[in-house]
């Protein structure tokens, strides 16, 4: 299990980054090339919100309509499970977290659940830098493509994007004192970023 008594040398990655900087994308190439679970903090608590009488459901769907951030020990309690499933069935002590931590509460509330370094090493934080432009448009063609989201509309991928500044800048600038932030220009195509990306993890 992640916890103090866990007996296994696991370890993490965070993708951070706006609305459709790719972090999914990036998540799932990283996984099938290098042999991470990836985990997606966004649909972790969409596939919370969908199951029949989650008591968190109706609470997680008002903050995503917002563009708000849900409360840290909601999806502390989230990932912990997922992980804890992914050591037991599939015995994978590496981990790749998609859109996590995305503000300092989040990252507080990490600590606080017991993911100290000594339990489940950071290796680095990969930032895929995206501008508000290229950012709406993605998302907007996701949704034209089929895969649209509730939260994807002009007015809330705005929110979701100024969220995002206001919010998760501080997370940028706290891992990059702390020397673990590795930038990656994703205003290019998919197989490009990736080029740079696969870099950090040879």
């Amino acid at each position: 299990m992640i916890g103090a008594e866990a007996k296994m040398s696991p370890s993490v990655v965070f993708i951070l980054g706006p609305p459709g900087a790719g972090k999914g994308t990036q998540g799932q190439r990283i996984a099938e090339t290098f042999g991470y679970y990836h985990i997606s903090a966004g649909e972790l608590l969409r596939q919370e919100q969908a199951k029949p009488g989650s008591k968190h459901g109706e609470l997680i769907g008002e903050y995503l309509l917002k563009g708000k951030l849900v409360p840290a020990d909601l999806i502390c309690d989230l990932l912990k499970a997922e992980m804890n499933e992914a050591f037991k069935n599939e015995q994978k002590d590496r981990f790749l977290v998609d859109g996590f931590p995305r503000n300092m509460s989040n990252l507080e509330g990490w600590f606080s659940y017991g993911f100290s370094n000594d339990v489940l090493p950071l290796k680095f934080v990969l930032f895929l830098d995206c501008c508000l432009e290229e950012s709406q448009n993605r998302c907007l063609n996701r949704s034209s493509n089929g895969d649209r989201r509730n939260d994807d509309n002009v007015d809330t991928l705005r929110k979701r994007f100024e969220t995002y500044l206001n919010y998760t800048t501080p997370v940028l600038e706290y891992f990059a004192r702390e020397g673990l932030l590795r930038r990656v220009d994703a205003n290019r195509s998919q197989d490009e970023v990736f080029e740079d990306v696969k870099v950090l993890f040879r």
